[in-house]
């Protein structure tokens, strides 16, 4: 009976700690999502649930809905030289033998998009992010600067356009690859990032075209 009555109140405990953890499963969840860094990268709109969601979301390993390709191109263009054609959401980088690597890529929302010459200034991994002015002014309730981390809407990497406030940069949101939502900055899944960031050199042009 003494042995019965052991098992009985285990099995009582077992169900009564499976229906707590039950229960908290939701409240737990609201807690990882409720990131207070919502809607921060140059006007993007991020979704609490983009944020979060623990080491592996939050890296963006899960690659991109456009894969990168060896493609035919033709140009003159050196060796090194990135072409971002924003009417195709895409990222060529040249190869110098009439090919390229083709990179899916998000683009600057309408309003947002721009064409240009520029350079790679910089590189950067896992870099911190200040709100330009101007954002601060639509937005005056963002930090003055979130340090880099899986949390960071700039992602794993980031190639600085010169002197401008535009990057090329991670992001943790795979699923806006292909598509128009940022403000003038070029985003990638941060596997794709981190590969064209080992390819590129500092000094690098950079052809942004329609």
């Amino acid at each position: 009976m003494g042995l019965t009555m052991r098992l009985t109140k285990l099995a009582v405990a077992a169900f009564i700690a499976s229906v707590s953890l039950a229960g908290a499963a939701p409240a737990m969840a609201r807690e990882s999502t409720d990131n207070p860094f919502i809607a921060l990268f140059t006007g993007a709109d991020f979704r609490p649930s983009n944020f979060g969601n623990g080491p592996r979301r939050g890296l963006g390993y899960s690659g991109s809905p456009i894969p990168r390709q060896t493609v035919a191109f033709e140009g003159r263009y050196r060796p090194g030289t990135i072409v971002i054609r924003t009417s195709e959401r895409r990222l060529y980088l040249v190869q110098g033998n009439g090919t390229a690597l083709k990179y899916g890529i998000g683009v600057g929302r309408d309003g947002f998009r721009w064409s240009g010459v520029k350079s790679v200034s910089r590189k950067a991994e896992w870099p911190g992010w200040t709100p330009p002015a101007q954002m601060l002014k639509r937005r005056p309730d963002l930090p003055r600067y979130m340090p880099g981390g899986i949390d960071n809407p700039l992602g794993a990497r980031a190639l600085y356009l010169g002197s401008s406030l535009y990057r090329i940069h991670g992001s943790n949101e795979p699923e806006t690859i292909g598509q128009a939502v940022s403000s003038g900055c070029f985003r990638m899944t941060n596997d794709d990032v981190m590969d064209l960031y080992d390819r590129v050199r500092v000094g690098a042009t950079v052809y942004i075209q329609h």
